[in-house]
């Protein structure tokens, strides 16, 4: 039984210390599926964590046809997944941060919204992907903004470079 425990622990040991070395950073590019989607935003490139076991955390979203890039922070309340349009089964919740450009993001996306949330549909290569912006007004209410659609386009190796700056 000591030895049972003893290789346990020993594996337990071994996992913990692999951790850092098995989560990775990717950057997974979508092209705008439909009009509405196009007008706001054409492309997007995402910044993702796979952690040990597989989980995909968002951390940035990069714009692919304009400089631009705005961060989120996972996590936000219920209430703004209730407002979602029936039939949508997004469920990853991220806050947009309100630093750089995440507010002309937030902005544009909800425009008059004190806080802005992106509720995404599950990040996986080669899938497109949904998100659902969901804003929050200074009444208190919670409103649904827009449904943004893409397909899948390629995932990079590094950040996406900004695009070159002419005179």
């Amino acid at each position: 039984m000591r030895r049972l425990n003893a290789l346990s622990l020993g594996l337990a040991a071994a996992l913990a210390m692999a951790a850092p070395a098995h989560a990775d950073t990717r950057f997974l590019s979508y092209n705008a599926s439909d009009r509405i989607t196009q007008a706001l935003t054409k492309g997007v490139t995402l910044e993702v964590r796979r952690g040990l076991f597989g989980a995909v955390q968002v951390e940035r979203l990069f714009s692919t046809t304009a400089r631009g890039t705005a961060g989120f922070t996972r996590g936000g309340p219920d209430a703004a997944r209730r407002v979602l349009p029936d039939g949508a089964t997004e469920s990853d919740i991220y806050s947009v941060d309100q630093d750089g450009d995440g507010r002309g993001l937030a902005r544009a996306l909800c425009p008059g919204a004190d806080e802005v949330w992106l509720i995404m549909s599950r990040v996986r290569a080669p899938r497109p992907l949904t998100m659902q912006a969901v804003g929050r007004w200074s009444d208190g209410a919670y409103r649904h903004c827009v449904t943004l659609s893409y397909d899948w386009r390629g995932e990079w190796a590094t950040a996406p470079a900004s695009p070159a700056i002419t005179n």
